[in-house]
């Protein structure tokens, strides 16, 4: 495919700022934005410098023609644009969680399925450095075979964060979709892609947040925080979602005989004392990567009983993006190889819609939350 692709923008945010520059670094044009509030749409696209800007989706498709849809709002308004862009024949860049539940999702990569476009998943964070270099460690047995993972993250997240989409399940919120999805790519990157089993416990810490005016940017919702959080005049939102989960899981694995067992713990609302972190522990050694994303130094524990920090690779260096931000870093890798598959080039596997739907499916049973043995019986 010689032509330039074109991109179609749903969302002002964060991240469909980001996704829009994504794009852009990877020679695709930009043609359009659309998001909720006509003011903010015409100010970002204006400023983004992409010629079509409003606020209705259905229009937006007919009237630039997109190669590509590029999915950046909250969770649970993904389906209905997601369902569109296909029916028109768009291939399908999507933010997680893919949707709010694990039955639109699977709907969703099988009418993609059925039309033929591409699909990404934008569970970007095994496209980080780090990741990318205890990958190939752990490919060519610098740790003997994988044998367990552990992931740790504690983010002391205000209990005034406004309320908004992150506090809802409905609308694609909760720790397990925004946070646990990344987690969860991380290590099937690593140790393997296929889940063998699952199970969790979480739990909604939140109860309530303050409903604000005037929230538009995830990213900035932190300076909306009311200065007064026992003012009478405040109103609340509900929170039905979690903000802690404990998942542990087992995973087969090319480089083991037995199932991988791993632990993801994360505390929405709790302070950490030492920095989260996420281990690959094996036969003979293990890596540690500092960060919650793993994004940090890279440890390795070998024969001699020390934990060494290693040097990035200098071909691993070439390849991350010329940007700031690491979720800009990982979305711009992970987009430019969606845009190299779509133009035909060789590329990797990276997450798709197969990966999103099945995550969807995992964290529906999570929140089950029934994986107790009830002890009464015993004397």
């Amino acid at each position: 495919m010689s032509r330039t692709l074109k991109v179609l923008i749903f969302g002002t945010g964060f991240a469909g700022q980001g996704h829009a520059a994504a794009f852009a670094a990877a020679g695709v044009e930009v043609v359009g934005m659309v998001g909720r509030t006509p003011e903010v749409v015409a100010e970002v696209a204006g400023r983004l410098g992409i010629p079509h800007a409003g606020t209705d989706w259905q229009g937006a498709l007919s009237a630039c023609r997109p190669d590509i849809v590029s999915i950046a709002t909250p969770g649970g308004a993904h389906y209905d644009p997601i369902r569109q862009a296909i029916a028109a024949g768009c291939h399908v860049f999507v933010d997680k969680p893919m949707t709010e539940s694990g039955e639109t999702a699977v709907d969703l990569y099988q009418r993609a399925q059925e039309k033929g476009v591409k699909t990404a998943y934008a569970a970007s964070f095994r496209y980080a450095a780090s990741v990318q270099h205890a990958k190939r460690l752990v490919a060519a047995g610098a740790i003997g075979a994988p044998t367990e993972v552990e992931c740790m993250s504690h983010f002391n997240l205000e209990r005034g964060i406004p309320f908004g989409w992150s506090h809802r399940r409905e609308q694609g919120g909760g720790r397990l979709n925004n946070n646990f999805t990344h987690t969860l790519s991380i290590v099937t990157s690593v140790v393997g892609e296929r889940i063998l089993s699952i199970c969790g416990e979480v739990r909604d810490d939140m109860g309530r947040a303050p409903i604000v005016e005037g929230v538009h940017n995830f990213a900035t919702r932190r300076s909306h925080i009311p200065k007064d959080l026992t003012d009478p005049a405040l109103t609340w939102g509900e929170s039905n979602v979690e903000w802690s989960y404990t998942v542990l899981a087992r995973l087969e694995s090319p480089f083991a005989g037995t199932p991988v067992s791993v632990l993801f713990k994360h505390g929405g609302l709790v302070p950490r004392f030492h920095e989260d972190h996420i281990v690959f522990y094996g036969t003979e050694g293990a890596i540690y990567l500092k960060g919650h994303y793993g994004d940090g130094q890279l440890y390795l524990y070998g024969k001699d009983g020390a934990w060494t920090p290693l040097p990035l690779p200098q071909d691993i260096a070439e390849t991350v993006p010329d940007v700031s931000g690491e979720t800009e870093k990982c979305w711009h890798a992970l987009v430019r190889d969606f845009v190299r598959d779509i133009r035909g080039e060789p590329v990797a596997p990276y997450p798709t819609f197969r990966e999103g739907s099945r995550y969807q499916q995992i964290i529906d049973l999570i929140r089950g939350n029934d994986p107790w043995t009830d002890l009464a019986h015993l004397s």
